[in-house]
């Protein structure tokens, strides 16, 4: 492909982009396809002689978009969203002409630079602790994903323990490496039985033990205080050493939120444990003053924060912001300098290499689609969206509350999202649990909506939030007689 036949395909692109977002309530939500459906359909080879944009093009078309899920439709209710916009569409355009891996400063020196400011923007719109600024200590990094920033500081969190609350009690280096070795078996991280199994995962890869903590409705299913404090010492009692914390700011199933003040009182008499905050989704309503008391008693005794602007920020994936009260331990933990990575800045240290702050070497200019995205939108843009999607969500809210014959509301409904049951009627032999897993899986099974369940504490229940840019109250009224007349069909 030269560059006038790039030109001519990138404008039928991006015509082809502009009429799939314009037409897209007229699509199914989930792919129509069976499991195997494209093998059947591609050779089993690839091609030998080059062959014409248009070709590949029309095959994109009819056998591409026919298996991918539409995230973007106004009938999209499952997890949680995945938003994208015409300038971080653009962003992303430019990242991948001038691509380059930015694994350090000299790579190319705007990738990081803008990267770094982007990230104090967002923060301070945020109002995070000013430990997370770069003009400290700390420092943001863009991540892949929320569950790659919590296996990053995972393993800083575990040597920053066994050098510091272990290591440090011994004086020859025989004796701290007997010392660390007999610790590792020893560590273990904690979260609750809510968070997001990300804590869980990121346990296995590191080698330590995983606890989680109980929560309980009538804390809306929260971490408290007091619930870890007894975690905490049960595991200290049997030799173990709690040596990570996940906190959330919004779990996947309710939208919980920790007990952010208590989680940080108890954690003063353990002051080697890193405190880690998972504010994948609702992290993005802290753009909104009014959503900003989320971050009650985070304070700055908190080691690391992260939220995705690729879920409900108009940032197309990925684009997990990943904050450090102390850049240095990530880089004591990943740092390594093979002789053909050095440069004279970095051996100066007057720039920050953002390698040292990853798993990978490489990395893509994902700032670019957040400067865009920011520069297009403004702070007043993003928080319109915000509050946009949020008060769409409430009216579904609205909706199911005013049927309490039929439904149940199993958890504070909270920036978007609400989690229903299904009620049976009184006398029935079919149960709560059962009548609602028959009518997710109708709505499954008959597509105009996508949606996802969970099951919170025994309880099976349907999940129902909205966050694309293409919402609307319509779509959202629509989706709820549907969800009424389904539920109402199947209770009969």
């Amino acid at each position: 492909m030269d560059a006038e036949e790039y030109r001519k395909a990138a404008y039928a692109s991006v015509d082809y982009i502009i009429e799939h977002f314009k037409t897209m309530d007229e699509r199914k939500v989930v792919a129509d396809v069976e499991p195997g459906y494209l093998r059947k359909l591609l050779p089993t080879e690839m091609p030998v002689e080059p062959e014409k944009f248009e070709d590949v093009h029309k095959d994109f078309d009819s056998k591409i978009v026919p298996g991918l899920t539409n995230w973007h439709s106004p009938n999209f209710l499952a997890f949680f969203p995945s938003n994208t916009s015409y300038p971080s569409m653009l962003g992303e355009l430019y990242s991948s002409a001038f691509s380059a891996p930015g694994f350090n400063w000299i790579c190319s020196p705007a990738m990081t630079e803008l990267e770094t400011i982007v990230l104090d923007w967002l923060a301070k719109q945020m109002a995070l602790p000013k430990c997370f600024l770069s003009d400290g200590e700390g420092m943001g990094i863009i991540q892949g994903s929320a569950s790659e920033a919590v296996i990053t500081c995972m393993v800083a969190a575990r040597d920053r323990y066994l050098r510091d609350a272990v290591a440090s009690k011994y004086e020859t280096e025989e004796e701290k490496e007997e010392a660390i070795a007999n610790a590792r078996g020893k560590l273990v991280a904690f979260a609750s039985d809510q968070t997001h199994s990300a804590t869980h995962k990121a346990a296995l890869i590191a080698g330590v033990r995983f606890i989680a903590i109980p929560t309980s409705a009538d804390d809306e299913f929260a971490l408290t205080g007091e619930k870890l404090e007894t975690a905490l010492s049960s595991a200290e009692a049997k030799g173990l050493l709690p040596f990570f914390l996940t906190a959330s700011m919004g779990t996947t199933a309710v939208v919980a939120i920790d007990r952010f003040g208590e989680i940080a009182k108890v954690s003063e008499s353990r002051p080697h444990m890193w405190k880690h905050i998972d504010a994948a989704y609702a992290g993005a309503a802290l753009i909104c003053p009014e959503h900003q008391d989320m971050l009650d008693g985070v304070g700055d005794s908190y080691d690391s924060f992260d939220m995705n602007m690729h879920k409900w920020l108009l940032v197309n994936f990925d684009a997990s912001c990943m904050y450090v009260r102390r850049r240095r331990d990530l880089a004591d933990a990943l740092s390594v300098m093979p002789p053909y990575l050095r440069n004279s800045v970095s051996d100066a240290g007057l720039v920050v290499d953002f390698r040292d702050y990853q798993l990978p070497l490489g990395r893509r200019f994902r700032a670019l689609k957040i400067w865009f995205v920011m520069r297009a939108y403004g702070a007043k843009g993003l928080q319109a969206h915000i509050r946009k999607t949020r008060d769409i969500g409430q009216l579904f809210t609205t909706r199911v509350q005013e049927r309490p014959d039929l439904f149940a509301i199993i958890a504070r409904p909270r920036l978007g999202l609400t989690v229903l049951q299904v009620l049976a009627p009184e006398g029935s032999a079919t149960t709560t649990n059962d009548l609602t897993k028959k009518v997710a899986a109708r709505i499954e099974k008959e597509g105009h909506l996508y949606l996802t369940s969970s099951t919170v504490h025994g309880s099976y229940a349907m999940r129902v939030v909205t966050g694309s840019p293409w919402a609307t109250e319509e779509a959202m009224e629509a989706a709820y007689k549907y969800i009424e007349n389904v539920a109402e069909e199947e209770r009969a």
